[in-house]
């Protein structure tokens, strides 16, 4: 008997038993949709927070006190902006921006908010890709040199405390002291926290809200944000960085430095290094229920050799070979499994569509998860099946014919 009536027969024998095929085709096919699901969920949730970290842009370096080194105090200040910004200390550099930042409350007539105020110079903003207003516009120089009592809004917080009121021009009130809305930025949807925020000047942040000071007695900054000139200079700016706050901070050696440097390419590095395990281990989980499937097969086949005993026994008396039994019953579980698969795939697309849709989450199905599930599915229905196709091929012919 070749492949091709191997596979008729096993169709002919999976037809004769409809029901039975479904229901053990239904451990299979859930196993398959829960890889499929729950991997186009974790790549979804993987390219959302890759496209946003791409979106500010891979040559962003974020510098931030090493509070073990610095004895408990900030240890950044405007002055570290300065030598930043000075193209002899760091050509490599192309903008800086500094920030402050706490939880503050809020307040416009009966409406408030407890969210992040951040203090920020005005090169924040085009630093971190805040250009769309919904209206006004964004913090100036002017505003940081004059300690105005200005604010912009993120998008959310507008909402909230403005309703259907046009906030510009209006004021707010935070930590009793009132300020003006100047701009209300659009909404982003990103995982930064922007829609939710409200931005003032550093300098009004440093002498109304947050009054950290440095060892040294500067006012204290929370980070410094830089751009580096061009993505290919990351790294140059990273040591000319490092090598001028050094400088700055009178530290010699390595160990002792009071601050630390991330980029936007190190972080984006460690989020794949998560999702990618994440969606591993989903995909790992939801493995196990294949496995469950694929021992239904083996059940399900031991059981239809027992069945067919006598079946087995005929065939052999007329010539058929130990092989074309083996691979008569391992077609049947074969077909089991890759038909249980296939339905799995367009299950389980279904339900990360569905999934997506209602989390808000472009999921991804990719080819490779796709070939992944259905070639896990038919392994599984070899390896399970072939001590079932074993058994049956071991039959000794009298003996078979004999069973009733």
């Amino acid at each position: 008997m070749n492949v091709g009536e191997s596979f008729l027969t096993a169709l002919d024998s999976l037809f004769a038993n409809k029901m039975r095929a479904a229901l053990t085709m239904l451990g299979v096919i859930i196993g398959v949709a829960a890889v499929i699901a729950l991997m186009s969920i974790g790549n979804g949730v993987n390219q959302s927070i890759t496209g946003e970290i791409q979106s500010i842009g891979v040559n962003l370096i974020v510098i931030t006190t090493d509070f073990d080194n610095s004895g408990g105090y900030s240890s950044l200040s405007l002055s570290d902006v300065a030598a930043l910004r000075d193209p002899l200390n760091a050509p490599a550099v192309g903008d800086v921006a500094a920030s402050v930042q706490g939880s503050q409350e809020v307040v416009n007539g009966s409406n408030s908010l407890r969210t992040t105020v951040s203090g920020v110079t005005a090169s924040y903003f085009p630093i971190y890709n805040l250009a769309d207003f919904q209206g006004g516009d964004r913090l100036t120089e002017q505003d940081v040199n004059t300690s105005a009592r200005v604010a912009v809004l993120g998008a959310n917080a507008a909402e909230d405390l403005f309703e259907d009121t046009y906030p510009i021009g209006e004021n707010i009130r935070i930590s009793g002291i009132s300020y003006e809305v100047v701009g209300v930025l659009q909404e982003s949807g990103g995982f930064a926290g922007n829609d939710g925020g409200v931005y003032i000047p550093i300098s009004t942040a440093q002498s109304r809200l947050y009054t950290d000071r440095t060892r040294q007695g500067q006012k204290a900054i929370s980070m410094i944000s830089v751009q580096a000139a061009s993505e290919a200079q990351t790294e140059a700016a990273i040591e000319q960085i490092t090598e001028t706050l050094r400088r700055e901070h009178n530290i010699t050696y390595a160990n002792d430095d009071d601050f630390s440097i991330i980029s936007q390419a190190d972080l984006l590095a460690t989020f794949d290094v998560i999702t990618g395990t994440l969606t591993a281990f989903l995909g790992a989980v939801a493995g196990i229920s294949l496995l469950v499937g694929g021992i239904g097969i083996m059940n399900i086949m031991l059981v239809s050799v027992t069945e067919r005993t006598r079946e087995i026994g005929i065939r052999k008396a007329v010539g058929a070979l130990q092989r074309d039994i083996l691979v008569q019953f391992l077609m049947e579980s074969i077909v089991l499994s890759v038909v249980g698969g296939l339905l799995g795939v367009l299950l389980g697309w279904g339900i990360s569509v569905i999934a997506g849709r209602l989390i808000d989450l472009q999921t991804v199905v990719d080819i490779g998860t796709i070939l992944l599930a259905t070639g896990f599915a038919a392994a599984i229905g070899l390896i399970f099946g072939i001590y079932p196709a074993w058994r049956a091929a071991r039959l000794r012919p009298i003996e078979a014919l004999r069973y009733e």
